[in-house]
């Protein structure tokens, strides 16, 4: 079974505080919380990899970059950040916090859905419930736009995307530990669901996950 790629050290990939030197240590719940994260397993077509997280946000962050890949194509890319904050946090109400952004290109008919921006939220809920999660102070935000070509360009049809930021407290178990290896298999299936892919079975078990190759990567500024 693969894991997400690429080394876990304590500070070049964001397992160390965001703001602190050499010298700080990682807190053993939030290096648990992120070796938990190498024993998910997630369908095939989803390419996953660290990648350096936010500074600022808490005093220790990690992320991920996925895609959901189809050949040559992205048909779906994000990002999932854990922060911690050891003191805890009185807008999480706990010690950790996940935070996502989805994007997808939607085909002409979805794209036409009034209730789209609903129905995408609920497919965040959705995969967390599917995953018997428990989370709290879920929130974020929905946008869909529109890409008309001109000139040029003008032979492209109309596009239309969807994104999706969220954040939400996953519950802490054993240890103060959250189980970050279910919820990034949530996430990664909403991630599939975004991209028109049809519901995975069980555990997606012998499922891998697999690095992203250098030449492609999630279309995230």
């Amino acid at each position: 079974m693969a894991a997400a790629q690429g080394q876990f050290s304590d500070h070049s990939n964001g397992t160390g505080g965001t703001d602190g030197g050499e010298g700080d240590s990682v807190p053993p719940a939030f290096r648990s919380a992120i070796d938990a994260l190498r024993t998910a397993r997630l369908r095939p077509g989803v390419e996953i990899e660290p990648t350096p997280p936010p500074k600022r946000l808490a005093p220790y962050a990690y992320a991920l970059e996925a895609a959901v890949v189809d050949g040559e194509d992205d048909l779906a890319d994000g990002r999932l950040i854990l922060l911690h904050d050891p003191s805890g946090h009185d807008a999480w109400q706990g010690t950790f916090r996940l935070v996502t952004l989805v994007r997808a290109e939607l085909e002409p008919e979805m794209a036409a859905d009034p209730l789209l921006p609903e129905v995408c939220w609920s497919w965040l809920t959705g995969a967390l419930e599917a995953r018997g999660l428990s989370y709290g102070e879920a929130s974020g935000t929905v946008t869909q736009a529109g890409s008309y070509y001109f000139g040029g360009l003008a032979e492209r049809r109309p596009a239309t995307q969807i994104e999706i930021r969220a954040s939400w407290t996953p519950r802490e178990g054993r240890g103060g530990v959250p189980d970050t290896a279910a919820h990034l298999t949530a996430w990664c299936d909403l991630l599939c669901q975004v991209a028109g892919l049809p519901p995975g079975t069980g555990d997606a078990a012998g499922a891998g996950v697999v690095s992203l190759p250098q030449r492609r990567g999630p279309r995230i500024p």
